[in-house]
């Protein structure tokens, strides 16, 4: 995850005159601890996104499989139970998406560093809404 010092780090280096690109040319491949350029940080971004949306749909896999567990007579039966959270799924994939790729994005007017802010609030999301479906379905 990227703190706060560590982008106030790559602001100071782009207000300085310099890009980053001297220190980016030494950082390894595929290091993201010691990424700096905005192409790097990116792609940083990207795979820790890719990492919280796999994890996010192997626990909505996990939680459908869970409804037979949970479900009882109509109007609360399985089909009904799953048929709600597709629904839900659908909406937060709706919200998480406005919340972070319009407005999120409004603050950067076109910014270099809007990739990077709009995959860190999909990630962040992301993870929570797992955390939802795990302490919801595989902590009972």
């Amino acid at each position: 995850m990227f703190t706060f010092a560590r982008v106030v780090t790559i602001c100071m280096l782009f207000l300085a005159g310099g890009n980053g690109s001297a220190l980016a040319d030494e950082t390894a491949p595929g290091d993201c601890a010691e990424a700096l350029s905005t192409v790097e940080l990116n792609r940083c971004a990207a795979a820790e996104f890719d990492k919280a949306d796999a994890e996010l749909n192997a626990t909505y896999q996990k939680a459908l499989a869970a409804i037979p567990g949970f479900a009882s007579d109509p109007p609360w039966d399985a089909k009904s139970w799953e048929t709600a959270l597709r629904a839900s799924q659908r909406a937060w994939v709706s919200f998480r998406d406005a919340e972070c790729d319009g407005h999120v994005a409004m603050f950067w007017t076109n910014g270099t560093g809007a990739t990077g802010d709009i995959l860190g609030c999909k990630t962040e999301k992301t993870e929570q809404r797992t955390k939802e479906l795990k302490d919801r379905y595989e902590s009972r």
